[in-house]
């Protein structure tokens, strides 16, 4: 990616007169790849899903144009966008894989531009200047994995080619190519999230609409420590863009799940967790009880066995507090079920945030259960240390705020991508 600025070229601006802007854009799809790879493999194949391709590279380029076209027809911009695209092995191994990279080739700011000293992606310097600004270079690069399926690269799963979304358990190439282009058109930020500097001292387009929920600031007006930090506040970092807000309820389901403390005072409040693909989903006003743990030995409860006397005693009519680690989440949801537990509560093995959700099969768990950080773990095993064998005076709620978009802050706000630890080429940008 190359910085440009457009200040050199403020007097050809002034003098060029507006161009009106009409719905619809043209993304033309540039084939960068060598003789017989990739968009050129000449492997036949037969047509499928509505691409009518017949060899390889060729249901490639046209499952690529199509995702290409569904961007135009929503985009407003009088310039062409275009996009150089090949086929590279990229990272992978046998259970994961860069399925695709792609971003902007140049940035550019300048003073009619609606934020002055302030970076934007080729593509949409181009729409707000009218016209082509560099017509030697594409505005956008997309790179997608050539070793898709092979040995040692998410074996046995390939790119789907057709274009009726009929992609079973493969990776449909469609869908994946529409998520690349929204980067490369300006869905990603041109600041380093990781450590929060600029690029040449000045603020991206993304940094005017990135709010962290935490200080109620914005990224243009933080230092860099401070923006370093807000990557890492998870679930803490909204969009403000008023066309995006708008939409939440159109892409977004109501409902996010959350752990409320409501006693006692010192840690209540609500708390990030991960849903169980099994069981009952979390409702409102969801399941209420006292917090008692599991304990197998010294702090430490897995509940990989049926409860003993002292646990079962302890989790009856309870909601179950229970360490990762051993066995399934299954295993140690349906122990603590048949012990009485009206509820469970599975603490995180290692540092890190959010809470992903718990995978698993089981019809007869009938109790809701949810996992939490380790962090957050730890401070519920804190309070828990006075507790008599029957009663903590830790009472918690299980539950779905039906009034929040999950996904979204309380105001309808979409929020951003902040795990911790920093995820490179995800963090914030998604």
């Amino acid at each position: 990616m190359r910085s440009r600025s457009l200040l050199v070229l403020l007097a050809a601006l002034l003098m060029k007169a507006p161009v009106a802007a009409f719905a619809g854009t043209t993304i033309f799809v540039i084939n960068y790849d060598l003789p017989g790879t990739g968009f050129n493999d000449p492997t036949p194949a037969e047509p499928i899903g509505g691409n009518s391709g017949t060899t390889i590279g060729e249901q490639r380029l046209i499952a690529f144009q199509a995702a290409a076209d569904i961007w135009g027809a929503h985009l407003d911009s009088v310039p062409v966008i275009r996009v150089a695209a090949r086929f590279l092995p990229l990272d992978c191994s046998a259970t994961s894989a860069v399925l695709a990279s792609s971003g902007t080739t140049e940035i550019w700011r300048g003073s009619l531009f609606p934020f002055n000293d302030t970076w934007y992606h080729f593509a949409l310097a181009n729409k707000l200047y009218g016209a082509t600004i560099d017509p030697t270079t594409p505005e956008i690069v997309s790179y997608f994995n050539s070793s898709l399926g092979q040995a040692n690269c998410l074996t046995g799963l390939y790119f789907y080619y057709g274009l009726d979304g009929a992609h079973g358990t493969n990776l449909d190439l469609v869908t994946v190519v529409l998520h690349e282009l929204a980067h490369g058109l300006g869905f990603s930020n041109v600041t380093n999230a990781a450590t929060g500097v600029s690029m040449g001292g000045y603020p991206s387009l993304w940094d005017h609409f990135t709010l962290d929920l935490s200080s109620n600031r914005m990224w243009d007006s933080m230092t860099n420590a401070e923006r370093a930090a807000s990557a890492l506040n998870t679930r803490r970092l909204a969009w403000t863009g008023a066309h995006v807000t708008a939409s939440t309820g159109s892409v977004l389901s109501a409902g996010t799940p959350r752990l409320a403390v409501t006693a006692p005072a010192a840690i209540a409040g609500d708390y990030l967790v991960g849903a169980a693909d099994f069981g009952p989903p979390l409702g409102s006003p969801g399941v209420t009880g006292e917090l008692m743990p599991v304990v197998d030995s010294g702090t430490t409860g897995m509940a990989c066995a049926p409860l003993n006397a002292a646990n079962a005693l302890a989790v009856n009519g309870k909601v179950a507090l229970i360490d990762r680690g051993t066995c399934a989440f299954t295993t140690k949801v349906k122990n603590a079920q048949d012990a009485g537990a009206v509820a469970a509560i599975i603490v995180e093995g290692a540092p890190g945030s959010p809470p992903a959700t718990m995978s698993g099969i089981d019809p007869a768990i009938a109790i809701p259960s949810v996992r939490i950080t380790q962090a957050n773990g730890d401070m519920l095993k804190a309070a828990l240390r006075h507790r008599s064998r029957v009663h903590s005076g830790v009472f918690v709620n299980l539950a779905v705020n039906p009034a929040q978009y999950l996904g979204a802050d309380a105001f309808g706000r979409m929020l951003l991508f902040t795990p911790d630890p920093f995820q490179s080429g995800s963090s914030v940008s998604h």
